[in-house]
């Protein structure tokens, strides 16, 4: 059974500017996603900023809660498969579908949570 599905979309060019505040990217990234962050080119970097945002923005709102005070963005982890495939590792994995998506301009991501019981 869906429990919740969220989506956000965000332009690459506004995470480029937040992106020059240090702050701003340990806010979004956990510890794990800044050792991958960090080795990347520049464009990939705000990619996959933008990405990880995208993608924990769309997490909290299929949970129902959005970002705030109970749920912020580095309690929301987001991991790659040996494929390359990112998925939700924190706070919990099971039940959780996620998709990344870029092009040009944009980052989007819809996640879906499952419930266990039906």
């Amino acid at each position: 059974m869906i429990k919740g599905i969220g989506v956000d979309i965000i332009e690459l060019n506004r995470i480029e500017e937040l992106a020059s505040n240090k702050k701003f990217i340990h806010r979004i990234l956990t510890h794990a996603e800044i050792e991958t962050f960090l080795p990347l080119t520049n464009r990939r970097k705000i990619e996959y900023l933008a990405g990880r945002f995208a993608a924990k923005e769309a997490f909290s709102k299929a949970m129902g809660t959005g970002i705030g005070k109970n749920l912020q963005f580095i309690d929301i982890e987001v991991s790659q498969d040996s494929f390359g495939k990112p998925y939700i590792s924190k706070p919990f994995a099971t039940g959780v579908h996620l998709s990344i998506s870029h092009s040009k301009e944009y980052a989007v991501a819809q996640v879906i949570i499952e419930s266990s019981s039906s």
